[in-house]
């Protein structure tokens, strides 16, 4: 067995094999760039190697200094985590002829496995059913329109070595397939170093389905079961699942067994990942295979009971596997929401900066140790007060929870939602909770269309309605009784000017368009109880208790005798007054008023917003990476004006309006910061 490891990675995924190899009594190493310095996955491992600036292609995608980091560390061997060069086969080779063992498969493997375009040859030589398409590299956007009206629209438009959901769009016509084939080439070429792009249909209403699988040096091969990976947006998985709601044990095994030959076939050691569309009606074709370990593998290591990260060392090493394929559990049912720093009401733009608070929900479940099931996990690569830094993908976390069944899985996960706080950067969690709550989810009646049927024009607070609204009026009311408790008790108040505790409150709930509700409460008393309010909501009551301190984001407690967890906070929002109450997916701003003074309030006029037409702002902080208009010029409504990368994503501006240019007041390879301006038309 391995002394000491290299882990080629960052973030997360870093930290999660550093927490399985200090469990095998196996020291690490950690490489990091300039902006990581300060990262979570530094801190943990045993020694630490520079290895250049902060973009990634100037770091991480550099072999050479992680080879020399190894030997200057005297690392035996590399774990290449997810994403960068885990799937390149020339670092793996390179890896392997410095004497060095890579964690994962064999190059020879990566190379027909990992290239999109091979792999479809080779499984279709397998006889593996495989989606209709051309597999063959296309030059230029005209040639892949004209593939595309041959194969038949809706086609997809694929990156051969993307991943994770880069370097990838879905065309429906011919306009779409020319920017989705520049778009795929240039994000291709950023993030992976390879341009070739290929297209195939596009499958409606698919499910997208993963088998789990790991061999050995040995020549065997097991199926870890299934994930169910359908909800995703931009094609990038947001909510995994094990096992899938969906397909049967008849459909799951041929699946299984299909992947299994696919692996053989090419001879693979350590984990991987075969990818399946499946049709309605549980027809599969192969989609890919991913040579690496993947983000969602938590959930199959919580209905198997195994450690993969353990597996793929021990693999690695030349151990045989442990167990067969009969010997495979599937214990209960195991969900994973991947916590993005994004915003979900600015149309999920990256959210870079410092996490001025960052409180996972408690845990009970922890990467590496399988005995512990049944409860919740958090797996993250950032700590309170650390920065997300512009320059790597969005995910902050993953928060994995394990229950007996899928209802019990999703009632823990809403919980763990709503007890997870984070703050100075914007996160996806108010849309993870809210797909949790949606009916069709919850039935496990959906695909991967889910998120652009439910949420095609963006996400608002408003958009999800709560099962209890009058409960989210009644928890405002609540925390401003304990501050107004608090502030009475306060001594040496003037007689006659003391603050005074009203049993009855207008809770004035804001609308960003002026249209406010007010909604009377009544407060009774609860003598001999401390942290606790009857409310009376118009016909509905509620009893709350808790216990949590009035700076608390997190409040926790008992409504009716039932346990609740939900976020509130003061000054959130532009009304410094205002209250910020989140729970289940649902928010609301209210300012908690006597009644006389909500009276006063509905007389304020509304003051509008300015209009900011003339200008185009920069939705997020990134990288202006091209400005394609100059002062003077006239532009039409949805022409292109700039391009701004961040977290390795290239998002495109465009004109909202006809106008002319009048300046331009950004520069091309300028880092911006949100809202800042770019163009000013005339």
């Amino acid at each position: 067995m391995f002394t000491k490891i290299l882990i080629a990675n960052r973030g997360e995924i870093a930290c999660r094999v550093i927490t399985t190899a200090r469990k095998m009594g196996i020291k690490t190493v950690a490489v990091y760039s300039d902006a990581d310095k300060e990262a979570r996955h530094v801190k943990l491992a045993d020694e630490a190697v520079n290895i250049g600036a902060a973009p990634s292609r100037e770091s991480y995608l550099l072999a050479d200094k992680i080879i020399a980091a190894c030997k200057q560390t005297g690392a035996q061997a590399v774990h290449p985590g997810y994403g960068f060069l885990s799937e390149n086969s020339g670092f793996a080779k390179q890896v392997e002829e410095e004497g060095i063992t890579f964690i994962g498969p064999k190059h020879y493997s990566i190379a027909a496995m990992g290239d999109k375009i091979e792999s479809k040859k080779l499984a279709g030589a397998a006889g593996v059913n495989c989606i209709p398409g051309v597999n063959d590299a296309i030059e230029t956007p005209e040639k892949a329109v004209e593939i595309a009206k041959g194969i038949g629209y809706p086609v997809m438009i694929k990156a051969s070595a993307g991943g994770g959901g880069k370097g990838l769009r879905v065309a429906f016509n011919d306009k779409e397939a020319f920017e989705g084939f520049t778009s795929c080439r240039n994000e291709a070429r950023n993030s992976f170093g390879d341009d070739r792009v290929f297209i195939e249909k596009f499958v409606e209403e698919p499910r997208h389905i993963e088998i789990q699988l790991i061999g050995d040096s040995h020549g065997n091969v097991v199926y870890l079961n299934e994930r169910e990976c359908s909800i995703q947006r931009r094609h990038q998985k947001v909510i995994e699942e094990a096992p899938s709601p969906f397909i049967s044990d008849a459909t799951r095994k041929a699946m299984g067994e299909q992947a299994v030959a696919l692996a053989k076939a090419v001879k693979y050691q350590s984990a991987g990942t075969v990818e399946f569309v499946v049709g309605k009606d549980q027809s599969f074709y192969f989609l890919e295979m991913n040579t690496r370990l993947q983000v969602e593998h938590p959930v199959t290591e919580c209905i198997t009971g195994l450690d993969l990260v353990e597996l793929m060392i021990r693999v690695a090493a030349g151990e045989a596997l442990p167990l067969t394929q009969a010997e495979v559990k599937r214990d209960g049912w195991a969900i994973e929401c991947r916590i993005n720093a994004e915003d979900p009401f600015r149309n999920f733009l990256p959210s870079t900066g410092r996490l001025v608070r960052f409180a996972p929900p408690a845990t009970t479940m922890q990467a590496g140790n399988t005995a512990d099931l049944l409860g919740v996990r958090v797996d993250t690569g950032v700590y309170d007060g650390g920065e997300i830094p512009m320059y790597y993908d969005s995910m902050i976390a993953k928060l994995i929870v394990h229950g007996v069944n899928r209802n019990e899985a999703i009632a823990k996960m809403r919980e763990a939602l709503n007890s997870f706080v984070i703050r100075g950067i914007s996160s996806n969690i108010p849309f993870q909770a809210a797909l949790l709550a949606h009916p069709k989810f919850v039935k496990g009646d959906f695909n991967t269309g889910f998120i652009a049927e439910n949420y095609g024009k963006g996400f608002a607070a408003e958009d999800v309605p709560h099962s209890d609204p009058d409960f989210l009026v009644a928890l405002a009311a609540f925390v401003r009784r304990k501050s107004r408790e608090r502030a009475a008790n306060i001594s040496g108040q003037l007689p006659g000017y003391g603050v005074a505790i009203e049993s009855d409150v207008t809770v004035v709930v804001l609308s960003a368009h002026g249209q406010h509700r007010q909604v009377p409460v009544h407060i009774g008393e609860m003598s001999g109880k401390t942290g606790v309010a009857a409310m009376r909501v118009g016909a509905n009551s509620y009893e709350i208790e808790s216990k949590s301190r009035l700076n608390d984001i997190c409040i926790t407690g008992t409504v009716n005798g039932k346990p609740f967890a939900a976020q509130v906070e003061r000054t959130a929002g532009k009304n410094p007054l205002a209250l910020r109450v989140a729970h289940n997916g649902t928010q609301i701003d209210a300012l908690v008023l006597s009644p006389s003074a909500a009276k006063l309030h509905a007389l304020m006029p509304f003051k509008a917003p300015p209009d900011l037409s003339r200008f185009v702002l920069s939705p997020m902080p990134g990288l202006l990476v091209d400005v394609a208009v100059q002062v003077g010029q006239k532009v039409q409504a949805g022409e292109r004006v700039a391009v701004i990368e961040a977290m390795k994503m290239e998002n495109v501006l465009f004109a909202s309006a006809d106008g002319v240019v009048g300046k331009v007041l950004a520069s091309k390879g300028e880092s911006l910061t949100v809202d800042q301006v770019i163009i000013e038309f005339a």
